[in-house]
């Protein structure tokens, strides 16, 4: 019958799980929050507008701050003045940690303390009152001199009021860092950074020589140490040489540019020397040797005579005359004779000549075996005192590897210790000052348009959170589509908000949107059954003033004029109100009936040629037992017979059994809820008390429904108002 009507199986599956009441967002979510934004613009602009008046009220009520900075230019490493390495160890270009430690350092407690004590705040009461400390500022106006661990408590918190109003920023791609200061007092606000540069230079240059001063009095220990061990080493050395009667030689040797100096033991110098003399002396004696055994038994040295040459020159020329005057003379011719006697006194005395020095070669060779056989005896002794030597030298090496190692030590710390004295003596810091701060002429806070603007974006920010709560926490339905995904029931329309305060009037204006919205809900209650609009309705709401009474007179005077013959019944016999609305008695009406009175022609008050009006009579004490019976079911099959549509006016649902009693009797029921006001969970408790009485629940109305006020926009008041302002000559506004 009902085509229109969902299963109440379906509908209550569909409560339960929520999956409709969330399906009908199906708009961009952009457009959501914008819709929930026009919803709460009042709110969200009030919260702007309260965030402005209170940000520019802090402001001015806020204390003037003045900002003043210097600029600092550190290095990564110290300009050289001689090649020599420091201490501390030398920064890479990738270094990445250098710049941090640095900005670290900046930041330091003790640094802070520092300038505090140089710039003498422990003991200025005005600089502990411009930063809230009144108690250290009455200590100080005390006055008196203040104790050690006083004193030290004031520079403490001087130091934790710098570190808590100093900036240190370093610049990117670039050596430089600022330090800014920020305070009342515009002098302050300058002579700190001042200060902390130069206090962090100064703490820079004591740290580096306090580091080398570390560094040369352990050097100094180590070299105490190793001193005397290389003096024991070596007096172990000297009298193990001494005992076992080891003396060796210093030598040197050069490689090219290198020289080095060894020692050599005194026999292998002596064994060196005498074997190259008995090298000497064998080659000696080979060459005695071969100038005495000439050839023929003739030496060289004879040949080579003067003398025996001269003899033997003489003798020629004698023999060649001898031999001359024995072609002409005989061997007896005196001349030829003493010419023999001259050849023969030659010849001997050449013999004695030779003789001679052949005995010289002899001598010469002789005297040369000698020698060689005495170098060879020495050599064969050195020979022997080396190899015993070499036995009692292993444990010399041993003490001397030992004075070599501590002397190397030694002289590798004390080059290290005189490179450190160098270079903490001529090093240059890497850190200068590039930019001092300047007096500050104008503050640098409050700044009045930044703090509006953040007190503007942080009020938008509060009313949006503020709006987005207020929308999850309003749980009234405000969207026709979420009045049906709430409940359960077909949408038969969006009714809207009377422009008059009594909408009776405005409903006789055929022109109006409200009319308009009625028609439209009649035409679609045609189609809930299969002979159009039913024949008896029964109108009710989840609870009093939600326009359900306004709504069955909509609906029948709209039905009289469209289909005929139309009765209203006024069936709240607790509250009754169409008598009001229409002027009408209200002594004779439905509780007469109920209570067993036939007479309806008296109770019946006709309004129109087509509209009558039965009101709910006295008021029973007892309403829900008048309902009880079945003369509710008999008036509504009499009345048939007259009318073409029965409307019932029924009470509200909550609390009250005379709904559930009535509906059941109907052909239908009509479900009104009132917009922007009627909670989503009451209705459908509502809903679900008129389907467990069995009630034939055509679809619900949404009355007094602003568009403005819709989450999603809907358009319902456009629709419904189209042309109504122009033909009845009206203002825009109105339209």
């Amino acid at each position: 019958m009902n085509q229109l009507t969902l299963d109440p199986l379906v509908a209550d599956d569909r409560l339960n799980t929520g999956e409709e009441r969330r399906g009908f967002q199906s708009q961009p979510i952009i457009l959501h929050y914008l819709n929930i934004a026009k919803r709460w613009k009042w709110l969200v602009l009030g919260s702007i507008v309260t965030a402005a008046v209170i940000g520019l009220i802090a402001t001015l009520l806020m204390t003037p701050q003045y900002t003043a900075g210097t600029t600092l230019d550190i290095k990564r490493e110290n300009d050289r003045i001689v090649n020599v390495q420091g201490v501390e160890p030398e920064t890479g270009v990738a270094d990445n940690e250098f710049y941090q430690t640095q900005v670290g350092l900046l930041k330091s407690r003790s640094l802070a303390e520092r300038v505090a004590s140089d710039l003498r705040l422990h003991e200025n009461a005005g600089f502990f009152d411009a930063f809230g400390e009144k108690d250290m500022a009455d200590q100080i106006r005390a006055g008196g001199m203040a104790a050690g661990s006083q004193r030290q408590e004031r520079i403490r918190r001087a130091g934790v009021i710098l570190l808590e109003n100093v900036e240190v920023s370093a610049e990117r791609m670039s050596r430089l860092m600022s330090v800014y200061f920020t305070s009342p007092d515009p002098q302050l606000s300058m002579n700190v950074p001042n200060a902390w540069a130069r206090a962090f230079i100064d703490v820079s240059l004591q740290r580096r020589y306090d580091a080398t001063s570390y560094a040369r009095d352990f050097l100094e220990e180590r070299l105490g140490q190793l001193r005397g061990r290389l003096q024991d080493s070596e007096r172990a050395l000297v009298s193990y040489a001494a005992n076992q009667r080891i003396i060796n030689i210093p030598t040197s040797t050069s490689t090219g540019q290198d020289s080095s100096s060894t020692e050599r033991p005194l026999v292998a110098e002596d064994l060196t020397a005498i074997n190259r003399e008995l090298n000497e002396a064998i080659a000696a004696r080979v060459s005695a040797q071969s100038r005495l055994g000439g050839v023929s038994g003739v030496s060289a040295e004879a040949l080579a005579n003067t003398t025996v040459a001269d003899l033997r020159s003489r003798r020629a020329s004698l023999a060649a005359e001898h031999a001359r005057l024995l072609v002409q003379f005989e061997p007896d011719y005196p001349p030829a004779r003493a010419l023999a006697e001259q050849v023969a006194d030659l010849d001997r005395s050449i013999q004695r000549e030779e003789a001679r020095v052949r005995g010289t070669l002899q001598a010469v060779y002789d005297a040369a075996v000698t020698r060689e056989n005495m170098l060879r005896q020495r050599v064969t002794g050195l020979e022997s005192d080396l190899l015993n030597l070499r036995g009692r030298t292993i444990q010399y090496n041993i003490f001397q590897r030992d004075v070599d190692t501590n002397r190397q030590l030694y002289d590798a710390l004390l080059q290290r210790y005189k490179e450190i004295g160098v270079a903490g003596g001529v090093g240059v810091n890497n850190i200068s000052i590039v930019d001092t701060a300047q007096l500050p002429e104008i503050p640098s806070s409050p700044n009045l348009l930044v703090n509006l603007l953040i007190s503007i974006f942080l009020g938008a920010l509060a009313g949006a959170a503020l709006a987005l709560a207020l929308e999850q926490v309003d749980q009234t339905i405000s969207d026709p589509r979420e009045l049906e995904a709430a409940l359960g029931i077909p949408l038969l329309g969006a009714i809207p908000k009377s422009r008059d305060e009594n909408p009776v009037g405005e409903l006789e204006d055929p022109k109006t949107p409200l009319v308009e919205a009625y028609l439209s809900a009649q035409t679609r209650l045609a189609f809930t059954t299969d002979h159009g609009v039913p024949r008896t309705l029964a109108v009710t709401s989840t609870r009093p003033g939600e326009g359900k009474s306004t709504t069955a007179y909509a609906l029948a005077r709209q039905l009289a004029r469209a289909t005929g013959r139309v009765l209203l019944i006024d069936g709240d016999m607790r509250s009754p109100s169409l008598h009001g609305l229409f002027d009408l008695s209200d002594s004779r009406g439905l509780s007469n009936y109920l209570a067993g009175d036939d007479e309806l022609s008296t109770m019946i008050h006709p309004v129109s040629t087509t509209l009558s009006v039965l009101p709910s009579g006295p008021v029973p004490p007892n309403a829900a037992e008048l309902l009880t019976g079945d003369r509710i079911r008999t008036l509504l099959n009499v009345l048939s017979a007259d009318f073409d549509h029965i409307i019932i006016d029924a009470p509200p649902v909550m609390g009250l059994a005379d709904t559930p009693l009535i509906s059941s009797k109907t052909e239908g029921v009509i479900f009104v809820v009132e917009s922007h006001a009627t909670p989503a969970t009451m209705a459908t408790v509502a809903v679900a008390r008129l389907r467990e009485s069995k009630a034939h629940l055509l679809g619900a109305l949404l009355t007094k429904f602003e568009a403005k006020k819709a989450q999603y926009g809907y358009g319902y008041g456009y629709e419904y108002g189209y042309g109504y302002g122009k033909l009845d000559n009206e203002t825009p506004e109105r339209a």
